[in-house]
């Protein structure tokens, strides 16, 4: 049976990631989440995902693609012998970026979904992210939409609410939903799997922090 105020997100507990799941709450009746082990080298952010989850009284699923890791070597998330790219190479991606990981992700929440009558799907993806990853893309996500109606014969519709946003962007979402503090000290952004403020080093954690000193500069000015 079709539901057509429920929508299943792509959630790993992060800080993206968790924004959209309280965007959700807000937009939909209705919400699940769906988090992924594909071979990641800590663990931990599912344990997080898990725990916001249930905090937020949203179902929580967890499904292993962990084949992922086995298909490309040269990621240094998923391969512990590989020392991680602190910056953006100049040419081709950094070896943080897991090839074919969001197709995989959101194909699979596609088919949970389906099978549980839910046919609104949410990802945090954002073309504003540092890393300019080929599957953060508008144009992928609505590719990648139109080929999952086509092969179910359905009609998702996959939701990108911080597709157009940098990270200050998404911390004042964060506050706009009331969620700043829980995203603040309970989110796992870190490629080190250090949850709240992280290692400080990863180009996830300088991310994170650069954006949110961005953001409470904005925020300050604005109260003046």
């Amino acid at each position: 049976m079709k539901q057509q105020n429920a929508a299943l997100v792509c959630f790993s507990g992060g800080q993206d990631s968790t924004t959209c799941l309280f965007w959700a709450k807000k937009h939909f009746s209705r919400v699940e989440a769906v988090c992924f082990t594909y071979g990641q080298k800590h663990s931990l952010e599912i344990e997080v995902a898990r725990k916001i989850a249930a905090d937020a009284d949203v179902p929580f699923q967890l499904l292993d693609v962990s084949l992922i890791s086995q298909l490309d070597p040269g990621c240094s998330l998923t391969n512990a012998s590989i020392a991680m790219d602190r910056e953006k190479p100049k040419h081709g991606y950094p070896n943080t970026f897991v090839p074919g990981r969001n197709m995989v992700f959101l194909t699979f929440a596609a088919i949970l979904a389906r099978g549980k009558g839910i046919h609104h799907l949410v990802t945090g993806v954002s073309e504003a992210d540092y890393s300019g990853y080929p599957d953060c893309r508008d144009a992928f996500v609505r590719s990648l939409n139109v080929t999952l109606d086509l092969a179910m014969d359905e009609q998702f519709v996959i939701h990108t609410p911080l597709m157009d946003l940098d990270k200050s962007d998404v911390w004042e979402l964060s506050d706009e939903l009331g969620v700043f503090d829980l995203v603040r000290t309970q989110t796992l952004t870190c490629y080190n799997g250090v949850i709240a403020e992280g290692c400080g080093h990863c180009p996830a954690c300088k991310l994170r922090k650069d954006g949110l000193e961005k953001y409470l500069r904005r925020k300050e000015k604005n109260q003046k």
